[in-house]
């Protein structure tokens, strides 16, 4: 069998071992939320960049910029960091150059893995499926909040250990418990992770339909990974 655990911040990520594993990188709030949203509306990939400045200067080369830090948009940026923006199809087609607070940090810290995932709520089954089909052991990277814990993230580690529970041994604290919060709180999703620290800073922004596009489950089939390349793309 094979086996599943989690790292709960980039910060921590050295301490695991990355080769040969599938990465799941995870940022709820929204980061791989909204990537998933893109590409299931049409934009035909997008490259993440760690900085604001390598991903502004993707603009003269044809791509759209969205760039996100502290939950806003960036200076000098078209778009920001909301899933809701992209579910209209205007940016279909389109090539896309991403960077935000947490989620493209901890893309940048994935590499070395032998496949890197992007995790989200609306197309978690999807990437259960696939995960399933390839046999080989995974590692679930929370972005966290600017290298801290934080629940919502986790919450979606604990909902891939569950649902991967028939072919993925958990067998490490961190897995073990976040499956235990799933099990306990997962039927209410919404209602739990209202509370959660960054979802209030959401909501003090005025930006809920972006909480609860986020929150949704299975909206999509269909799996984000990071290519040769460096892009985000389908599978």
């Amino acid at each position: 069998m094979n086996h599943i655990e989690v790292c709960f911040s980039p910060d921590l990520i050295h301490l695991h071992e990355l080769e040969g594993k599938i990465v799941v990188v995870v940022d709820i709030f929204r980061a791989t939320s909204t990537m998933v949203a893109a590409l299931a509306n049409g934009v035909k990939e997008i490259l993440p960049f760690a900085d604001l400045e390598s991903c502004r200067a993707m603009e003269s080369k044809g791509f759209k910029i969205a760039g996100e830090r502290n939950g806003h948009t960036a200076p000098g940026f078209e778009l920001g960091n909301s899933p809701v923006a992209f579910l209209s199809g205007n940016y279909s087609g389109i090539r896309l150059a991403m960077t935000t607070t947490n989620g493209t940090q901890a893309i940048d810290k994935s590499q070395g893995a032998a496949e890197i995932l992007i995790g989200a709520f609306p197309n978690l089954e999807a990437t259960v499926a696939f995960i399933q089909a390839k046999g080989k052991d995974v590692l679930v990277h929370c972005a966290g909040w600017k290298g801290r814990f934080n629940l919502e993230d986790s919450l979606y580690a604990g909902a891939l250990v569950k649902s991967l529970e028939s072919t993925h041994l958990a067998d490490e604290d961190g897995a073990l418990a976040m499956k235990s919060l799933f099990e306990r709180e997962g039927h209410q999703l919404k209602t739990y992770l209202s509370q959660a620290s960054h979802a209030k800073r959401l909501q003090n922004h005025g930006i809920d339909a972006d909480i609860d596009f986020c929150l949704t489950l299975d909206l999509y089939d269909l799996v984000v990974k990071v290519n040769e390349e460096g892009f985000l793309v389908q599978v």
